[in-house]
């Protein structure tokens, strides 16, 4: 496939992009090679890896943004869909959930192209934006020339076939009718021809323009509640992140509707509770009860924004903290199933040679969302409204123009000694526990970072197709740290490693210096540069 992307390994090292593919990264890593800002870069790789990796994520999902300049504290946008004005439980008469295919599935606006352009606007304050027409022009190209099946995109094609073959539109996710082949190329010409339209007409036109009237068509023929007025109505906001400071530094993420809370509740927790472990099963079985302590929390509190019945942030005063420390039992594992929740997204991050930074998550939730797909413009739908409940009793009860709850989380953080990390991963119920192992193998373990995100890694929860709640460990772990956990009371089940049900993690660290690091998952298709 002919790109202008750079092929070989970046001789600067002080910017970094990493991706959970490899043409998304080169897309970002081109434009902070030619004087782009982060942000810039990671429109480019977000337009790319909605190309690349369509199961994943897309234009039909959302997304969340923290940004990071020096000396300035991070702010974050908020660009998840709210339910459609039409989404009422009434909606759903005959419903007991909330249906996870087709048109009744495509509940929420999609936000993520409204964020690249709140996004893009914050990078315009930093310096003149390159044109869309650049910024796309990876994309684009991938689109048309088309893109090689990667396994992760076979395993999933396999997996949805039966639910979603018939659908006339997501032929074009298909091969002659069937599900694809690692290898193939497959071409997606009506959405290159959506992203021409966009950097032609500017991103606006997604909701309030002509792009916007197909897709509420589409949507509508389809069965969704989503209507033009929607699309019209929607905006993409700048949002305070919320934080903790723990002995190494200050940790940033998003509050609610995400559950960015969970994310900074385990490091936190675990900050007080480090200094036990004296083994690797100690480190495991710490961060597993951490996590617990996390998820109970998360589960009662977390919802839109306009329906919190606390602040945040209060969670994570020192003496919340210091409580939960307190109820972390080092020899016995806390009895657990509870409601997991899966999740299926990709995450990115960034540094440019400015020192701003950019962690960035986006998703359809579900592989391939909703399974719609608008005919017109060739996007995939979300699904993320199926975290809705049909309950009125129950904190996420669908109402329209509220948002549900989100898996997706961005994290980053400022160490004591003067360096920063942009860091997260994909992976639904696994994003919590997947940086909090990355962070403690780096930042407590002094593990190096690439090393950090590749050693075998566990999941605690339920995952696709699987109703259990145990304790998943990678199969390269030692069998004695496995069997040390099972001594505790944790119910182990052995996966195979490099899983990529353990999600796909990536990290840029920025030294004092100036000097960018940055590394990518094995589990994924991806690139870091440098690394």
């Amino acid at each position: 496939m002919k790109t202008k992307l750079v092929n070989q390994e970046s001789s600067l090292d002080n910017v970094g992009f990493t991706a959970p593919h490899y043409a998304a990264a080169q897309a970002g890593q081109h434009i902070l090679e030619t004087g782009g800002t982060a942000i810039e870069a990671m429109v480019a790789a977000a337009a790319s890896i909605a190309v690349v990796y369509p199961h994943m994520n897309g234009l039909g999902g959302d997304g969340f943004w923290l940004i990071s300049e020096p000396g300035k504290a991070p702010i974050g946008i908020d660009a998840s869909g709210s339910a459609a004005e039409l989404a009422s439980a009434d909606f759903y008469t005959g419903c007991e959930n909330i249906p996870s295919r087709g048109g009744k599935a495509a509940v929420t606006m999609a936000g993520a192209v409204s964020g690249w352009q709140k996004a893009l606007k914050i990078s315009q304050s930093w310096q003149p934006n390159k044109s869309l027409d650049e910024l796309f022009s990876s994309a684009i190209g991938q689109a048309e020339w088309g893109l090689e099946v990667t396994q992760s995109l076979m395993d999933a094609s396999h997996k949805t076939y039966d639910e979603l073959a018939d659908s006339a539109a997501f032929q074009q996710f298909l091969i002659k009718g069937n599900p694809l082949k690692k290898g193939k190329i497959v071409k997606l010409p009506k959405l290159a021809e959506t992203l021409k339209c966009l950097a032609n007409r500017g991103l606006d036109d997604f909701y309030r323009g002509e792009i916007g009237r197909q897709l509420a068509t589409d949507l509508a023929t389809a069965g969704s509640p989503l209507r033009l007025k929607d699309f019209e109505a929607y905006h993409a906001k700048i949002v305070e992140p919320i934080s903790v400071k723990t002995s190494k530094g200050e940790l940033f993420n998003l509050g609610a509707p995400t559950q960015g809370v969970a994310s900074l509740l385990i490091l936190a927790i675990f900050d007080q509770v480090k200094h036990q472990a004296q083994s690797e099963a100690d480190f495991i079985h710490l961060l597993v009860e951490c996590t617990k302590q996390a998820f109970l929390l998360r589960n009662h509190y977390v919802t839109d924004p306009n329906r919190l019945e606390i602040e945040l942030t209060t969670l994570l005063t020192p003496q919340n903290i210091a409580t939960l420390a307190k109820s972390i039992n080092l020899q016995q594992a806390l009895p657990w199933p509870y409601q997991a929740i899966p999740g299926d997204t990709v995450w990115m991050g960034a540094c440019d040679s400015e020192g701003r930074m950019v962690s960035y998550i986006q998703s359809l939730y579900w592989e391939f969302g909703s399974g719609v797909v608008s005919d017109s413009t060739g996007i995939v739908w979300n699904n993320r409204g199926t975290s809705f409940s049909l309950d009125p009793s129950s904190n996420q009860f669908l109402q329209p123009g509220l948002k549900p709850f989100h898996t997706l989380n961005p994290a980053y953080v400022e160490f004591t000694n003067g360096s920063r990390m942009s860091y997260g991963t994909m992976g639904g119920e696994g994003q919590p526990q997947t940086q909090a192992a990355i962070y403690s193998r780096y930042v407590d373990q002094k593990i190096p970072l690439t090393e950090s995100i590749a050693a075998g890694r566990w999941l605690l929860g339920r995952t696709w197709g699987d109703q259990s709640h145990n304790l998943k460990v990678e199969a390269d772990l030692d069998s004695k740290v496995v069997e040390n956990l099972i001594s505790r009371g944790h119910e182990v089940a052995i996966v195979t490693p490099n899983n990529e049900m353990m999600g796909h993690a990536g990290a840029v660290v920025r030294q004092p210096n100036g000097k960018v690091q940055a590394a990518t998952d094995p589990r994924s298709d991806g690139k870091a540069f440098p690394n």
